[in-house]
């Protein structure tokens, strides 16, 4: 039997019920895939941009500081040695891509196996599209998390692409991560307490990852 959730509105009442598709919301979760996943997502924000210079990149140094022999001092061969101070530097980073490939197919798996978990821990709310008055208030944004019981919580809130006024409502709240629906991914999915889904937003994300 597919599964059924209560869709709620921003005072916290029961506005109705969504049937969740299976294909989607009750797989076994796949742990190895999410994993993989969530890695290479975190791999691919690192901008890899660190670099250090070699002695061969290093300017100057073309003559020797003092001769060989006779002056007391440890020889040396040139100023942008290692040891020196504005020389090359041993094993520095070097720029470099972190990139991890996953499959398209793992992607989608991991986003279903994510989803299909947060059902199954009862961290998953349904709600109708906000509504605002005469413009958006993060005040009025406050309220409903209130009224849903989770302005406690840190939550990741799954908005309609378009919905500017949602956005702007709720962007002030340090504890909400705003997600528009098509950058919808696994680690975004997972890294919360509560997952608040705008009901709108349940076709795509079913006609996508089913």
């Amino acid at each position: 039997m597919m599964a059924t959730l209560e869709i709620k509105d921003a005072k916290g009442k029961a506005a109705g019920k969504a049937d969740l598709n299976d294909a989607v919301f009750g797989i076994e979760p796949n742990m190895h895939v999410m994993h993989r996943t969530v890695k290479a997502q975190q791999a691919d924000w690192r901008q890899g941009t660190a670099n250090t210079k070699t002695r061969r990149h290093v300017s100057g140094g073309g003559k020797k500081p003092w001769r060989q022999k006779g002056t007391g001092r440890a020889r040396q061969g040139t100023i942008r040695a290692p040891q020196w101070r504005g020389g090359g530097v041993v094993f520095g980073p070097h720029s470099r891509d972190y990139h991890q490939k996953v499959n398209r197919k793992e992607i989608k798996l991991a986003m279903r196996s994510a989803l299909s978990a947060k059902l199954a821990d009862g961290e998953i709310i349904l709600v109708k599209p906000f509504t605002w008055g005469e413009k958006p208030r993060t005040k009025d944004a406050v309220a409903a998390l209130k009224a849903l019981g989770i302005d406690n919580e840190r939550v990741t809130l799954v908005i309609e692409n378009e919905d500017v006024d949602t956005f702007l409502s709720f962007r002030n709240i340090p504890t909400v991560d705003i997600l528009p629906v098509n950058d919808i991914n696994t680690y975004e999915i997972l890294d919360n307490k509560k997952l608040v889904i705008v009901d709108s937003c349940l076709t795509y994300i079913e006609e996508v990852l089913a």
